[in-house]
């Protein structure tokens, strides 16, 4: 997975839910399988917000809580742009072969503004559409061995699954039946989310917030 990949997930996990302790983003992206998807590890993830936070686009506050010490991370205000500059690139950005920027920027779409959110949408389906368009004219047969037009005909079908995919998914933000608003969704009683709200508001007590 690509360095701005991981980034993306890193960012995107503090943003959900700051105050927030380096086990719970671990254990939060690894809930989203990245360790399949995005071949993102637990020792990436430590790593990865020790780099954010050298590069400034994350803050570590150590505190005590119940007689432990505990790293909490934030957000800076660097680190939210770079985040929205992210998920845009991830939204918008096509490849035939390769869709988990993809994946972790939809992931993380109720993380910037609804109307950003749709155009960005918007501009993938037209770069799709010229994809389709490219893909549905594949190279003469005596130009590419047999077993490499069969994979062309792979990806025009992967193109077209996910381009009538997205041309639901944007009728669908149009016409005010799909929200990109996190909150309009409650968690299950046994959702960990649960635990982890409370622990940020200990943690933005403990900082004075």
């Amino acid at each position: 997975m690509a360095a701005h990949d991981t980034r993306l997930l890193l960012l995107g996990a503090v943003a959900l839910f700051e105050p927030v302790n380096g086990y719970q983003i671990r254990r939060e992206l690894l809930s989203w399988t990245v360790d399949d998807w995005a071949h993102l590890n637990p020792g990436s993830i430590y790593n990865g917000l020790s780099t954010l936070t050298k590069q400034g686009f994350l803050v570590r506050h150590d505190l005590e809580d119940g007689g432990r010490e505990v790293a909490v991370y934030e957000s800076t205000s660097e680190g939210r742009a770079e985040l929205e500059r992210l998920v845009v690139a991830g939204l918008e950005e096509v490849s035939v072969v390769d869709r988990k920027a993809f994946s972790a920027a939809f992931g993380l779409v109720p993380l910037v503004p609804p109307e950003r959110a749709l155009r960005s949408l918007v501009r993938r389906r037209v770069a799709l559409e010229k994809l389709v368009a490219q893909l549905a004219e594949p190279p003469a047969p005596a130009d590419a061995p047999p077993h490499a037009l069969r994979t062309v005909v792979l990806w025009l079908d992967l193109a077209v699954a996910e381009l009538g995919w997205l041309r639901e998914t944007i009728e669908q933000l149009k016409a005010g039946r799909l929200s990109l608003d996190a909150s309009t969704w409650t968690p299950p009683a046994s959702d960990p989310g649960w635990q982890m709200n409370a622990d940020r508001e200990r943690y933005r007590a403990l900082l004075g917030g």
